[in-house]
């Protein structure tokens, strides 16, 4: 008897949301006012157009492969005699989710000690960041069964309390239209179109998460059908939540507040225009958000971590499972996570994770273009969707050369490492299985 598919339409839908609304909203919306004022919410929008570009690539290799192996396995099957490609690959997408557990534990952090004495401090906030951090690697380590149905709940829920916020921001701002117009026309005066496009760029990590849905695809209802469905409608909806977000903070709350507590923003603004329960149920929002994507994220790409490990692309001890548990992955992960959450600020690791997740997004775009006949890709999109991507990733880095070449300086160096070590396995992998 044939086994009925778990997952439809609504609940792929759901996947991909969770995975892109996991607290880079919270993050990103004090760093995009910061540099573009009040086309903010426009530049994360165009954010999204990115996103589509990466997707586009991921759609069309998930529904040839339908392999839940996703990005490491559709390059490798692209280039199935390529172990250089295969190890490239697998380094690149393995740290692209340190970067953004990082990330989500940084929210974590800032949200969470936001209101206390310790709001301003930065070692405090690394401090929560890695402490989380091992809360779940521990979790993981000692649980197979993960939040189940209380994962879908906590989707669901930080989604209402977001729009909640969002439309309570709209609702109680005192700009009106002709107000926020000069506004528009000021901010564009004094912001050129590059910086629009690097900001769009650098929250480019925030959309990070729809491939989830590939992930399932062995228990998802017609994967030709719904995969490009639910990605598509996933971004599209996540696009929306963002901007409405962004366009409630930026008219009800002063410019100035969202710059100063960038990296928990959206709670302070909330505090001023809606009191200390507008406050609380920000913070809750952002708690929930990211223990929910530090989980799942943690959780799969710990095991993605073990198959590149056992593939021989990466040391072998992290390949050991002890009960399907891949421990040893999982700490792995928790220490890199929590050596650059100590490293770096808030801005290195949303510009790292959104370059890297730039860089695999463009190596799954050239992997389709590649076999394009295959995956029935239209040429010239494929051609535009590695064009916007390479100039995003472009962006960042000349951003970082202008503002702070040091930092982009230990980016480099970052990468340096991974190429090193990509390529050192690769050849480890070559005589694997030569």
């Amino acid at each position: 008897m044939k086994r009925k598919k778990a997952l439809g339409l609504v609940e792929l839908i759901a996947i991909a949301v969770g995975g892109m609304v996991g607290g880079g909203i919270f993050t990103i919306l004090g760093i995009s006012v910061s540099m573009v004022g009040f086309l903010a919410p426009f530049a994360i929008a165009i954010g999204g157009v990115i996103a589509f570009f990466a997707a586009y690539s991921y759609v069309k290799l998930g529904v040839y492969y339908k392999d839940d192996g996703a990005t490491y396995a559709f390059f490798k099957r692209t280039y199935p005699s390529s172990n250089l490609a295969a190890s490239f690959i697998g380094w690149y997408t393995i740290f692209g989710y340190i970067s953004t557990l990082s990330l989500y534990a940084y929210t974590f952090a800032s949200y969470g000690i936001s209101g206390t004495s310790f709001s301003h401090d930065e070692m405090a906030r690394k401090v929560v960041a890695i402490s989380i951090i091992w809360v779940f690697a521990l979790i993981n380590i000692w649980s197979v069964k993960g939040m189940g149905k209380i994962e879908d709940i906590m989707v669901y829920f930080k989604l209402f309390i977001l729009f909640l916020i969002s439309f309570a921001l709209i609702y109680y701002s005192n700009v009106d239209i002709q107000e926020f117009s000069n506004m528009l026309i000021r901010d564009l005066k004094n912001s050129s179109g590059l910086n629009i496009l690097i900001v769009s760029s650098i929250t480019f990590v925030a959309y990070e998460g729809f491939q989830l849905v590939i992930n399932a695809v062995n228990d998802m209802e017609n994967p030709d059908k719904n995969i490009p469905r639910a990605i598509y409608s996933a971004i599209f909806i996540v696009v929306f939540i963002y901007f409405v977000i962004s366009l409630g903070s930026v008219l009800a709350i002063p410019a100035e507040d969202l710059i100063k507590n960038k990296e928990y923003a959206l709670a302070a603004g909330a505090k001023d225009i809606l009191g200390t329960l507008g406050e609380n149920m920000v913070i809750l929002g952002a708690v929930l958000a990211t223990s929910s994507a530090i989980s799942g994220t943690m959780f799969g790409s710990s095991r993605q971590m073990a198959d590149i490990a056992r593939d021989g692309y990466l040391p072998a001890f992290l390949s050991k499972r002890d009960n399907t548990i891949p421990k040893k992955a999982i700490v792995a992960m928790a220490l890199t996570a929590s050596f650059l959450i100590f490293v770096g600020g808030l801005k290195l690791i949303l510009e790292f994770g959104s370059i890297t997740f730039l860089l695999v997004s463009l190596l799954m775009a050239v992997a389709n273009f590649k076999i394009r006949k295959k995956t029935d890709s239209h040429t010239l999109f494929s051609l535009i969707a590695i064009l916007g991507l390479v100039v995003g990733a472009c962006l960042i880095l000349y951003y970082e050369y202008k503002t702070k070449p040091e930092q982009l300086l230990f980016i480099v160096g970052l990468y340096v490492i991974l190429t090193i070590g990509a390529y050192i396995y690769a050849k480890i992998g070559e005589k694997r299985w030569s």
